[in-house]
Formats: structure tokens, C-alpha cells, sequence
């Protein structure tokens, strides 16, 4: 009647009560999976104490970072600083990863020593994989650019977003553009408009290819970042509250099917419920996209100005994308382009 997971599991209570106290030893185990821990391990007397080791802040990745740059030689402008600033989220291996990332572009560049381009390089490199070879002038480069000088417009225009870090067609992993946004600060709490900023900034591409080349020529570029956008407004409406539904959790974090997990996904609300989901999420994404095209339309003649550049250049960097759109529009007045659901 049992499997072999529970004899695991008996067989390691056993091991860890045994039939005589044996006092001064300690047992330490590491899981990434405490959620699928059996409750029998953690009771007192057993792993009656946890400590969670969560990604590290900014003042843990500078000192991460210190570490690992002590063999390394480093330019004169190399701010470690800066560079923690500029990953959040990253562990303590990807920063090591990162710095030899760094090293290994600096060798074959024929450098004395890392400068901040090998730890921009290398950051895109840990993030978003090999750089590919790039794209010749041609009608899909031109979309591309658009598609991409679409999400960064979007997300300079709306003030909850996060800012734009810079913007480039060089093709990395899959991507055959990017577009890179860099929190001002680690973000441990995400307000509803910053949500909803994102999603609309996510849309900013597929809208637009409609609005410039027309509803008939878009293409599958949007497919991952209709994926998030998806995904940030189910969770919206089911696990943070901010719809008409109310502020009532409707599905728990999804996880695996693993140990001790039941193979039948049990819905835990009604059908009428899921419909109503359905119909928020379509609500918040119709809303958010109509944002998006709107701010392609009023502001085409700085798009198009982009798209030139980008295409000339390959590469946009934030501050110098925010200084031309300034020049057409002041963006911290656009406060009419926050999305009100």
C-alpha cells in the first residue's frame, strides 16, 4: 500500500530518532523545494529549524561581487556598485558566472582589463543567452525595430513602469530583438498600476505591428509576451484581489507534481467563477492594449525617428531614448496613460 517515497521518508525518521539520544550532533539539509517537504521531518525534535536563503539584496550582491572580483583585474570604470544595481534578482552564482562571463570577453578582446562593455556583454549574456549574427536591412529588421521601439515608447510614456535600460536588435537566444527595463530599486512589494504598466508595456510590441503595418501583417514575436501578459492578469484577478471579483484568493501558487503531490489538478472554485475570471482577464488585457495603441498612435513621429536610429545603430540606450522622446512629449505629465480598470 505504500511507495517508495514513504519507505524513504520512515527510513530517514528512523535514521534520525534512533533508540538512544545522542546529544552534540546536528543534521543540516538543503532543499529548493520546502514546499513539498512531508510534515513528519519538521517537527520539533527533527528539522525543527529553517532558514531561508532568498536571492540577496543589493548591499549582499555588492559584497558577493567584492569576492568575486578580487582575482580579476578591473578598469577604472568599473563600479561594482553600479553593477550590483543593475541585476536584480541575480544569486550569488550567477554574479561569479557573470564577472567570468566578463573575464573570458575581456581575454578575447585582447584587453589588460575588464571594462564596464565586458560587464554589459556579459550581463545580456547570463540573461538572455549567445549573441546571434545580426540582421541585414530588410522588412524584418524594420518590424523588429518597431516591435521593439514599441515596448520601450510604452514603458517610457507610463510612470508606473519601470525605466528603460536600453535597447538593441542584436539577436540573443531565441530573441531576435530586445528590450531591457531595470527597476529603480529590488521590489519585494508590486503595486496594482505597476502591473498594469507592464502589461501594457509587454503589449507595446504587438501593438505596434498593428498600428503601423496593419492588423494583417503581425507576427509571432509577441507570442512570449503574450505568455506574461496572460499570466499577470490571471494572477491579478485570482491571487492578489484587484478586480471586481473582490479581494478573495481564488488558486494558490501552482507547483510541479512531485512528491507527496496529488496527480488531479482539483479546481477549487465554481464554473460561473471561471467564467467571471476569464472575463476580467480579457478586461484587463483589452484595456491595457487599447493603452498601448494609443500611445503608438500619438506618438508616431518619435517612433519613427527611433526606428531609423535603431536600425542605423543596433543599440539605444535608455538615457539617450528618454532625451529624444523629451524632446516630443514630456513624459512625467502623462499621467492619462496609467490604465483605470
Amino acid at each position: 500500500g505504500n511507495d517508495e517515497r514513504e519507505q524513504t521518508l520512515n527510513q530517514l525518521l528512523t535514521e534520525m530518532d534512533g533508540f538512544e539520544g545522542n546529544t552534540g550532533i546536528i543534521i543540516i539539509a538543503a532543499t529548493n523545494r520546502p514546499d513539498v517537504l512531508d510534515s513528519a521531518l519538521l517537527r520539533p525534535g527533527r528539522f525543527d529549524r529553517q532558514v531561508s536563503v532568498d536571492t540577496p539584496d543589493i548591499k549582499g550582491r555588492l559584497e558577493i561581487l567584492d569576492v568575486h572580483a578580487r582575482n580579476k583585474k578591473l578598469g577604472a570604470d568599473i563600479s561594482l556598485d553600479a553593477i550590483a544595481r543593475r541585476t536584480p534578482g541575480f544569486t550569488g552564482a550567477d554574479l561569479a558566472n557573470l564577472l567570468n562571463e566578463a573575464a573570458i570577453l575581456t581575454a578575447r578582446r585582447r584587453k589588460d582589463a575588464i571594462t564596464m562593455l565586458e560587464i554589459d556583454d556579459a550581463v545580456d549574456r547570463v540573461v538572455a543567452g549567445m549573441e546571434g549574427t545580426p540582421l541585414v536591412d530588410s522588412k524584418s529588421k524594420r518590424l523588429i525595430a518597431y516591435h521593439e521601439i514599441g515596448h520601450a515608447i510604452v514603458g517610457t510614456v507610463i510612470q508606473a513602469h519601470d525605466p528603460v535600460q536600453k535597447v538593441t536588435l542584436v539577436p540573443r537566444g531565441q530573441a531576435r530583438g530586445l528590450t531591457w527595463f531595470m527597476p529603480s530599486e529590488d521590489q519585494g512589494l508590486i503595486s496594482r498600476s505597476q502591473i498594469l504598466a507592464r502589461i501594457s508595456g509587454a503589449l507595446g510590441g504587438r501593438a505596434a505591428e498593428e498600428v503601423v503595418f496593419g492588423d494583417a501583417e503581425v507576427t509571432t514575436g509577441a507570442g512570449n509576451d503574450l505568455q506574461q501578459v496572460s499570466g499577470m492578469a490571471r494572477q491579478m484577478v485570482t491571487r492578489y484581489g484587484m478586480s471586481t471579483l473582490g479581494p478573495i484568493a481564488l488558486e494558490a501558487q501552482q507547483s510541479e507534481i512531485f512528491l507527496g503531490r496529488d496527480y488531479t489538478a482539483r479546481s477549487e472554485y465554481s464554473e460561473e467563477i471561471a467564467s467571471r475570471i476569464d472575463g476580467q482577464v480579457r478586461s484587463i488585457v483589452d484595456r491595457c492594449y487599447d493603452e498601448a495603441r494609443q500611445i503608438i498612435r500619438d506618438n508616431r513621429t518619435v517612433i519613427d525617428r527611433l526606428v531609423d536610429l535603431l536600425i542605423e545603430k543596433e543599440t539605444i540606450d535608455g538615457e539617450e531614448l528618454r532625451l529624444i522622446v523629451s524632446e516630443y512629449t514630456f513624459v512625467p505629465e502623462k499621467e492619462q496613460y496609467v490604465p483605470q480598470l
